[in-house]
């Protein structure tokens, strides 16, 4: 499976920082070490980062889980999931957010 290339400015981040980096690349492959499928990881992400309120991260998340196979149907139900936590106003921020990727994709 190919990810999606991350952001112009994510790589210029990197390019300056490259210390940071390889730390961030660590940590992520450091969190994925463990018994839960890939699938549950990538939706887990999302659930993160919806809850965080981060809207890169969201977007981020979407285009990854959309490059594994992953429906769009199963994205939004993570959203729909969300709303008892975040209540409706930040849920609907996260859909939109959401949204936003889905359409870019087509989907």
């Amino acid at each position: 499976m190919q990810m999606p290339d991350p952001p112009e400015t994510h790589k210029e981040f990197i390019r300056r920082f490259p210390k940071l980096g390889e730390a961030w690349a660590l940590l992520g492959e450091a969190g994925a070490d463990g018994p839960l499928p890939e699938k549950t990881v990538r939706l887990l992400k999302l659930a993160l980062a919806c809850g965080a309120m981060r809207e890169g991260a969201v977007h981020s998340s979407v285009r990854k889980a959309l490059a594994m196979g992953i429906s769009a149907e199963e994205i939004e139900q993570v959203v729909a999931i969300s709303a008892a936590t975040l209540g409706l106003p930040g849920t609907v921020a996260v859909y939109s957010w959401v949204r936003d990727v889905l359409e870019e994709s087509g989907e």
